[in-house]
């Protein structure tokens, strides 16, 4: 403690998490068949690029045929090992375990993402050397296997970017750049593992409807195994002869889907360089890059909209503290049709919304006083949860709702906003749907399915086929769920590229407001504070505009880090566009 001089102010430190790291570490000498097979399991959840110590537990030829690469299962807790009283004696010359556990989710060869249920049990084999008497695995189940809180630890979960391919956008338009989900060691020079995963193309279920730009059989050139930043966050990536004879349109294409790819994962890179054959074919910086692809996260809106005490259109900027709002322009803000819920048009020119009863919805202009007309579409619903969901607009004019009728449900898509109604393909869909929203990419579509006493989020492929005839044919194939946990569904978001916000409950549980990944993981981002009584939830794809909700307390909302707040007391149904 000093004893003289004066006192003077210091800022706190605030507290460092350490990150937890395992090493491996190689079988010990005589060790027992229950240390090699619990030494090898912990090999699995190290830091070690090639799981070359945990090929140590093995025999030669098991090690040769293992593919550590195949496949990731994760269990709720760390698999369980149960000696085989089948499997031989201790002092024999083999010996087996069964790993056993509850399945949580697995991760594929191609690094994506699924949830999975179920029991897991798998039977490791051991043989013991004739030459040097020591245990080794000679058969064990593919991939590695660990616990969840192992693969939290050790997996990060980034979005590599690809172009759709399956929307139908008008000549010279940018192409819309949409995220594919995946995990990869957090480690283990996850830039290097980004560039390769995303050279190696997009994920089967994402496959039918993204083009990448890089050429078939684009690898990194021969030689590079690690990438990294220059003292000028510049990434220098050398390509094989694959790519040597793009043009420069072509390569800008390219460099912008590795620079959307490493933001996720880095902010550290500001520019690409591609280069191929000892040539450089093109540099693209992150201002540049956004010209060249639309990204959902960076279209910032202008408005927040919502429905006043009257039932009217209205709008406030969006981003602001402002708690005042003004009619929108146009007929659905002069109350001339009193409205349940709205979408507005992601150039924020039009609007639609479905009717008070929830029976007829209507589409309007908002930057013109053309009358409003009659609906373009009409329920038949005999209540109005029976009715017309809140309906959504894609990225390129379209617009989406579903009839909820039990006699006759469907999902319809209007082109531009506009004419008659195609009625859009589910297969596979075993209920009906209660609400849809669709991703700023135009490709995916999150819909709140509803059977029985339960409900499901559940994120589908759109696909189009524009051959067979004037009116295209759309389908939305392989609807997969995002939230398995959840039994309701109160209301639900995009909130960002990959990522949505959903209010439900698990079964017999209390409502609750968490983010969700679109193939059914948990983002790594802390779940939004607790609000009571939320009815409908809005949030935008660009992360940095305030979340906002309808709750008891009228219209509130959240900026980044900050807490709920009132806008307004008489309000419903918030919407920022799309």
């Amino acid at each position: 403690m000093p004893d003289n001089g004066d006192l003077r102010g210091v800022e706190s430190t605030p507290r460092q998490d350490t990150q937890v790291r395992v090493f491996a570490v190689p079988p010990r000498e005589d060790a027992a068949p229950p240390d090699i097979v619990q030494g090898f399991l912990e090999a699995l959840t190290s830091d070690d690029p090639h799981y070359e110590t945990a090929k140590l537990y093995l025999t030669k030829a098991a090690a040769s045929e293992w593919d550590p690469e195949a496949s990731t299962t994760v269990l709720a807790d760390g698999p369980a090992t149960t000696a085989d009283p089948a499997g031989g004696r201790e002092d024999g010359t083999d010996y087996s375990f069964t790993l056993t556990g509850d399945r949580i989710a697995l991760v594929d060869s191609q690094q994506s993402y699924a949830p999975a249920v179920g029991d897991y049990a798998r039977q490791v084999h051991l043989t013991k050397d004739q030459k040097t008497g020591q245990w080794r695995i000679d058969g064990l189940p593919p991939g590695v296997v660990m616990g969840q809180s192992d693969f939290q630890r050790n997996y990060t979960s980034v979005n590599k970017y690809y172009f759709a391919s399956n929307a139908a956008a008008e000549s010279g338009t940018q192409p819309a750049a949409v995220a594919d989900p995946v995990y990869v060691r957090r480690r283990v020079d996850p830039m290097t593992q980004m560039v390769n995963s995303l050279l190696a193309g997009p994920t089967t279920w994402l496959d039918p409807v993204v083009r990448s730009s890089f050429p078939s059989g684009t690898e990194l050139a021969k030689g590079v195994t690690s990438l990294t930043t220059d003292d000028q966050n510049k990434l220098t990536v050398p390509l094989n002869a694959k790519a040597a004879q793009v043009g420069l349109t072509k390569c800008n294409e390219m460099a912008a889907q590795l620079l959307f790819t490493l933001r996720t994962l880095t902010p550290a890179v500001d520019r690409v360089e591609l280069q191929a054959s000892n040539r450089q074919l093109c540099v693209l910086n992150e201002e540049s890059a956004e010209t060249v692809a639309a990204r959902g996260s960076a279209e910032r809106p202008d408005y927040l909209y919502f429905l006043d005490g009257e039932h009217r259109l209205v709008r406030i900027a969006g981003g602001s503290k402002e708690t005042s709002a003004d009619p929108v322009p146009g007929p659905l803000g002069t109350g001339g049709r009193a409205l349940r819920s709205v979408a507005v048009s992601r150039d924020e020119s039009t609007a639609a919304g479905v009717g008070i009863d929830g029976k007829g919805l209507y589409i309007g202009s908002m930057v013109s006083d053309d009358p409003l007309g009659e609906p373009v579409v009409v329920s038949q619903g005999k209540t109005e949860d029976d009715r017309l969901t809140t309906p959504s607009w894609d990225t390129h004019g379209d617009l989406w709702v579903a009839d909820r009728d039990p006699g006759h449900p469907r999902l319809l898509l209007f082109q531009n906003g506009e004419g008659e109604p195609i009625e859009v393909g589910t297969p596979g869909l075993d209920g009906r749907i209660d609400s849809l929203k669709v991703a700023a990419d135009g490709v995916r579509i999150a819909l709140v399915v509803e059977k029985g006493n339960r409900q499901s989020l559940l994120v589908g492929r759109i696909e189009r086929d524009d051959k067979a005839g004037e009116q295209p044919v759309v389908t939305v194939r392989e609807m997969r769920s995002a939230t398995p946990k959840l039994s309701q569904i109160t209301t639900m978001s995009w909130a960002g590229d990959s990522r949505l916000v959903v209010v439900g409950r698990e079964q017999e549980g209390v409502q609750q407001m968490s983010y969700v990944q679109v193939d059914g993981s948990v983002p790594e981002v802390p779940a939004p504070d607790a609000l009571t009584g939320v009815k409908e939830i809005a949030a935008s794809e660009d992360e940095r505009l305030p979340l906002v909700a309808y709750s008891e307390d009228g219209i509130v909302r959240m900026a980044t880090g900050g807490q709920w707040q009132k806008v307004v007391k008489e309000g419903t149904s918030p919407v920022y566009p799309g």
